[in-house]
């Protein structure tokens, strides 16, 4: 997995790049098929502007932004947001796999079938 980390009107230490590159790396924890991650820093005046880009197999990108004063408190609360919409994402595709499949509808219809069948033949005996 790559972590691009790049920097607009300003610059960060390699302290801080150090940080965000293990931080980053911690994404595959919560999902495995991650290929790339994109941190983008913009400096603006006193401002700085932190958005995550990460891209992940069979699956569309997980973008994220925050705004502040420090360029490690941005990346962390966008870090943050990245790692909810990974969570809310596995969620959804275990949940989709928990459906009732058709052969289970179809056993529980003909159960329902049979029942009635029989309370019918119940009445008229």
């Amino acid at each position: 997995m790559q972590v691009e980390i790049a920097c607009r009107h300003g610059s960060i230490g390699d302290g801080v790049q150090a940080y965000i590159r293990e931080k980053a790396e911690k994404l595959l924890t919560y999902f495995e098929r991650v290929t790339q991650i994109q941190v983008t820093f913009d400096f603006n005046g006193n401002r700085v502007r932190a958005e995550i880009l990460v891209d992940a197999e069979h699956k569309h990108d997980f973008v994220a932004h925050y705004e502040g004063e420090d360029a490690q408190v941005c990346f962390d609360h966008a870090l943050h947001k990245i790692e909810n919409q990974i969570k809310k994402y596995k969620e959804q595709v275990q949940d989709h796999r928990r459906d009732r499949s058709l052969g289970q509808l179809a056993e529980s219809a003909a159960q329902a079938i049979e029942e009635k069948a029989e309370q019918e033949s119940a009445e008229e005996n």
